[in-house]
């Protein structure tokens, strides 16, 4: 929906940055933004002081980066989760955080609307319509200064600063105008849309500025880079040449070179090797097929609820295949884990309403005494129980219809390790470049969906072993700390400007 009054703001309106700082007597020479710090609060008390009344987040980016905070001169800027609250810098577990504070009307405009309301749908191939508000894009730029402002505050001279993901896509040219000595990465975890579809962004030009004050750009997937890339040709007219983007100042002149370039973000393998290898929670996937009746194949889905995600086509496929009698309700059962996701947002909780009218129409209409076609779970679970539920599950179905990654099906590969299982995985998710043995498909061809559902449910176990083989050596030997590292050495490369 288009604001009536909604019109692009010229570049020259963008937010300044503010001058040059001299940095505080607490700087850092390595920092990572993000939109949350790694922390959540654990307790109602109010402590603020980084003892008891934290604990740390789960999640990829928190477990790649962690370590490297703890072992570095590194700080780790962003919210810490709760609006209107003024909290100072704190150590929690080795990491020092620099909070930013938001106030109640910025997390609702920044975050929950230009975000996750513009943003997130139209970098997802608008499978939901996106919002264009100006008011919504005046707190984004106004937050973005924020999180710059706080890196400015504390960055060493020549720190290496790694902003993440699109909630900031500004604070890569801010922190370029006011502090030109810092090293300044972008890793982008969600899809970066094509042209055509980023066209519709109002505000397309200064999102394409704000990311070309990084030096390096990462994004999931080579098409993604690509994407960016011609994006800045088309609405810049930025000379683009092989990975490299020379921008320009003012003045004609280059004043850097941004690359673009895949990084594929990958899981704490370690983690989940050792918690498939727990004598308890093997014993806990043994409780959970007997709490289900002993069924043939379990099928599992594991998302957050979302749109994005492909649920609903998962459930029509699955009717569809216990209608026809090609899966009977007696020999297997659907696990369908929808974790709470943004649920003040209008369109998540039509989502939820859909989804759990669909699964009670399944159920109601397969259901015997004994035996439950779907068991759904609207929860979010502790990963130790995510990973009993990979280790009782038959098959894994991914059938995301756009995705940066979908770290879920690394995890179920990983906890595979008697090499058995099968996953079922959408090409539209980023997983699907480096899981070439997963059973492939296109999410919107229900057809090809049961089909691929059947030959997962029906796989031979010699062939079974030899995709699963396949695909968790992928894994093992491109862990989150190779991503990681992968990233930051790139960043440090020394560029060859190519003027061919």
């Amino acid at each position: 929906m288009q604001d009536p009054a909604s019109e692009k703001l010229s570049t020259e309106q963008a937010p300044k940055a503010s001058p040059t700082k001299k940095p505080t007597a607490s700087t850092f020479d390595f920092m990572v933004v993000s939109n949350r710090l790694p922390v959540d609060r654990c307790s109602s008390d109010g402590n603020d002081d980084g003892g008891d009344g934290w604990r740390r987040s789960p999640g990829g980016l928190v477990t790649a980066l962690a370590p490297m905070m703890t072992k570095s001169d590194g700080a780790w800027v962003g919210w810490h989760g709760a609006p209107d609250e003024t909290v100072r810098p704190f150590s929690h577990e080795g990491m020092d955080l620099v909070p930013v504070q938001l106030s109640s009307h910025e997390v609702e405009l920044y975050y929950e609307g230009f975000s996750n309301a513009t943003i997130w749908p139209l970098y997802h191939d608008v499978i939901a319509p996106p919002e264009f508000h100006r008011t919504w894009w005046d707190s984004y730029r106004t937050v973005n200064k924020k999180f710059a402002d706080a890196v400015i505050r504390h960055a060493a001279d020549g720190a290496t600063v790694w902003v993440q993901d699109y909630q900031l896509q500004l604070v890569p040219r801010l922190l370029r105008e006011a502090r030109p000595d810092l090293k300044i990465g972008f890793f982008n975890h969600i899809p970066f849309p094509p042209p055509e579809i980023f066209a519709q962004l109002p505000w397309r030009r200064e999102i394409i500025d704000g990311l070309l004050g990084a030096d390096l750009l990462g994004f999931q997937r080579p098409s993604d880079a690509g994407n960016f890339m011609r994006s800045a040709r088309r609405f810049l007219g930025a000379s683009v040449k092989q990975q490299q983007v020379h921008v320009k100042g003012p003045d004609g002149e280059v004043t850097h070179i941004a690359r673009a370039q895949a990084f594929p973000i990958s899981i704490d393998v370690d983690q989940i090797r050792e918690l498939a290898a727990n004598p308890d929670i093997i014993e806990r996937a043994k409780q959970i097929r007997r709490d289900l009746g002993d069924p043939t194949t379990i099928l599992l889905g594991v998302d957050r609820l979302d749109y994005t995600k492909g649920i609903g086509h998962r459930l029509k496929a699955f009717e569809e295949l216990l209608r026809e009698g090609s899966i009977k309700v007696e020999d297997a059962t659907l696990i369908q884990v929808a974790s709470p996701s943004r649920e003040r947002v209008e369109q998540y909780r039509l989502l939820r309403e859909e989804i759990e009218g669909t699964v009670g129409h399944i159920n109601g209409t397969y259901d015997t005494i004994q035996n439950t076609a779907v068991r759904y779970l609207h929860h979010s679970y502790p990963v130790e129980e995510m990973v009993a539920l990979y280790l009782a599950a038959d098959v894994m179905l991914v059938t995301a219809l756009r995705d940066g990654m979908n770290l879920v099906a690394k995890e179920y590969v990983t906890a595979r390790q008697n090499d058995d299982g099968a996953l079922v995985l959408s090409e539209f998710a980023g997983a699907a470049d480096q899981l070439k043995q997963a059973f492939l498909i296109n999410p919107h061809d229900i057809d090809g969906l049961k089909s691929a559902i059947l030959r997962a449910v029906n796989l031979p176990p010699k062939e079974a072993r030899r995709r699963m083989k396949l695909m968790r050596k992928q894994i093992l030997d491109h862990d989150v700390d190779h991503w990681s590292a992968e990233f930051l050495a790139a960043l440090e490369e020394k560029v060859v400007r190519d003027d061919s």
